[in-house]
């Protein structure tokens, strides 16, 4: 028998992991694309390139200042602003779910969505003595100051009297003070505010990347990047959490240390990303599932896989919340959880399907 005549080999687990990193790689590439074309007014994929290339100092080709200041100044940091939102929110999704073993768990479990409220109502109702500007930059910076101190008290909650990090403490924690915060958030809209102050507030929770220049655009990227790269690390530390904490210590991991450091780099993350887009939801819950799906649980696999998908959720988000009506533009997480409740809701039905068929066993 002659090498022709032998049946293929089967691709390795190698050869298929690089095929889908390959393929959401490309899919992320074909949305930043329609992100930089699609809008208000629509733009040739030539004259995009032209752009780009141009700025890069790798073509001459002449554009109008009108297309440059579009897609280079306008379109560009918005779109990378929001792939490293969706990337951020998708790999803290992934992390936090195995972590506390909890299929429900997002990246704003730890009430770091009402903390960062708190921070930004009280810029937006209250004012805090600023105006105009410095409104406008001293918002994000309350928001995050506000999720980070919901942060540290629900980590120092859930570790009182104890240098361990139990996750179903962590969760009540985080529950409890975004109760607070809302409650606080609530009560500031509703006795405090007007109308306007109501409305920035609905806009902020809703979640929006329409602000994002080239500034917000590479602190964004920046601080996804080194997140996911610090979680990417911890790979197999988080395989071995998802078969449960002892089985994590016979794998030598130091669980609660662990545990510490990937709670606080996924909230810190989440803070960071919060404070400038808002709050955008169902990306870091519904792209986690969906990855597992298609590529298994392995987290070297997992989280750059679902970095790429929720890079290409957001700003395909993005791309419809500014293009479905045409004088005016949607919050995007209108848009992702238009498309994320309804698959959430399948997941939930085929997995109450599952298990009764395997006896109602978990």
């Amino acid at each position: 028998m002659t090498a022709a005549d032998r049946p293929a080999a089967r691709p390795t687990g190698a050869r298929r992991a690089a095929a889908a990193l390959a393929v959401a790689v490309f899919l992320l590439l074909v949305t930043v694309l329609l992100g930089l074309a699609v809008g208000s007014v629509h733009e040739p994929p030539r004259i995009v390139a032209d752009v780009v290339l141009r700025r890069l100092g790798l073509g001459d080709s002449h554009v109008t200042l009108l297309d440059d200041q579009i897609i280079w100044q306008l379109r560009l940091p918005r779109v990378l602003g929001a792939a490293a939102t969706g990337a951020g929110l998708a790999v803290c999704g992934a992390v936090l779910q195995t972590l506390t073993g909890n299929d429900l768990a997002d990246p704003y479990l730890l009430g770091i969505s009402n903390g960062a409220a708190v921070g930004a109502v009280t810029v937006i109702v209250l004012g805090v003595g600023v105006s105009g500007a410095a409104a406008v930059s001293a918002l994000p910076a309350a928001a995050f100051a506000g999720a980070l101190i919901a942060v540290v008290v629900v980590l120092a909650l859930a570790g009182a009297r104890s240098r361990s990090l139990p996750a179903s403490r962590t969760v009540l924690a985080g529950i409890a003070v975004g109760q607070i915060c809302g409650a606080y958030t609530s009560f500031v809209v509703l006795v405090l505010g007007d109308r306007n102050a109501a409305r920035g507030v609905m806009e902020w929770t809703l979640g929006s990347v329409a602000g994002a220049r080239w500034h917000t655009a590479v602190f964004l990227t920046v601080v996804t990047v080194v997140g996911t790269v610090f979680m990417v690390a911890a790979a197999r530390d988080l395989d071995a959490f998802a078969f449960g904490e002892t089985a994590a210590r016979s794998f030598g991991v130091h669980v609660e240390r662990t545990r510490w450091a990937l709670i606080a780099t996924a909230a810190l993350l989440t803070a960071c990303l919060v404070a400038h887009t808002g709050v955008i939801g169902f990306v870091g819950l519904v792209v986690p599932h969906v990855v597992r799906l298609v590529c298994g649980p392995r987290h070297a696999l997992l989280l750059p896989m679902s970095a790429l998908l929720g890079a290409s959720l957001l700003v395909g988000s993005d791309i419809v919340a500014r293009s479905v009506l045409p004088d005016q533009e949607i919050p995007v997480g209108i848009v992702t959880a238009g498309l994320g409740a309804p698959f959430f809701a399948w997941l939930l039905w085929r997995q109450a399907g599952t298990r009764s068929a395997a006896g109602g066993r978990p």
